[in-house]
């Protein structure tokens, strides 16, 4: 693919920082926003133009994309805890809904000719049984929470403005994906805890949470070869997941991150991190992402929590 702009929501976040890396190895020139105290901004601001903005901010938000002018957006910005968005319900829909709706009407208003990949999520199918997986597209979407309930609505606003208004967009399902820079999903919490046993930091008792869910679980630096394979070759207003090939006991995460350590710890279930609600399972079918792009996922699961372990020990 020839050098193009691309533009970022999210870019300071723990998908876009790769997304950034990815697209400065490829030769792209990478424009982005990130917003919020938390972010990975020291990490990547070297290799992008990246500018502290709200995606709210649809004013500011303007301003920026009508000078980069780019061909590709990738629109990954978000509140995307489902705990933070029970707790805050009205923050969660105003930054996932009205954000993606400033991105559509900023495309939209300026005439940019650019295709838009739109980060959906699993947490838009809500409760599946075992026996409905790995889900597929057409699958009925009964979001548990705010947060997958905003997710349908960006999808739904990604297809009305493809239908109404020829903007070339398309969503990602993605469903649970880790790696190094993560923080707060299971296996971050479980590397983390584990880095800061093994250097001392933390008294030898790790605190989780349901241990009995299972969970297809995707390298980070695989999905984002995925987005970039999507954004050349998948069909506007189409919806696609992105997912693991096996759906791993969550107990068995554990144990595996487990085997990488010097400190064999006490394992402590914390009534804190148990859900009102909990999928049995999530699993998605990525058929139709294969078929449209040849991606499948190539990174072991083994390698991922290694990696996420050295991460979190580079840190302590």
């Amino acid at each position: 693919m020839e050098s193009l702009k691309v533009f970022i929501t999210g870019a300071g976040g723990f998908m876009g920082s790769h997304l950034v890396d990815y697209l400065h190895a490829k030769g792209h020139e990478v424009h982005g926003i990130f917003f919020g105290s938390v972010n990975l901004v020291s990490e990547i601001k070297h290799k992008a133009n990246l500018i502290e903005c709200d995606v709210r901010n649809k004013e500011k938000l303007r301003e920026i994309i009508s000078k980069v002018k780019p061909h590709h957006i990738y629109h990954l910005a978000a509140q995307s805890y489902p705990t933070v968005s029970w707790a805050e319900p009205a923050l969660t829909t105003e930054t996932n809904v009205i954000g993606t709706i400033n991105i559509f009407e900023i495309i939209k208003d300026l005439k940019l000719n650019c295709r838009t990949l739109v980060a959906g999520s699993s947490a838009e199918y809500g409760f599946v049984t075992p026996d409905e997986v790995p889900v597929k597209e057409s699958h009925e979407l009964k979001p548990l929470h705010p947060y997958g309930v905003t997710k349908v609505a960006q999808e739904g606003l990604a297809y009305q403005y493809y239908k109404n208004f020829g903007i070339d967009c398309f969503t990602m399902r993605i469903f649970n994906t880790t790696g190094p820079r993560k923080a707060n999903d299971v296996c971050a919490d479980f590397t983390k805890q584990l880095a800061a046993i093994d250097s001392g930091k933390q008294d030898p008792v790790i605190k989780v949470g349901n241990l009995q869910t299972r969970r297809a679980i995707t390298d980070v630096r695989d999905v984002i070869r995925g987005f970039y394979l999507a954004l050349e070759k998948c069909r506007p207003g189409e919806a696609y997941n992105i997912s693991g090939a096996k759906a791993y006991l969550i107990k068995d995460i554990l144990e595996t991150a487990i085997s990488f350590c010097k400190t064999k710890p006490q394992i402590l279930i914390d009534k804190s991190l148990l859900r009102p609600t909990d999928e049995l399972i999530i699993f998605g079918d990525s058929t139709k992402l294969h078929a449209e792009t040849g991606w499948k996922q190539e990174i072991p699961i083994e390698q991922t929590i290694k990696d996420s372990l050295d991460y979190w020990r580079s840190k302590f």
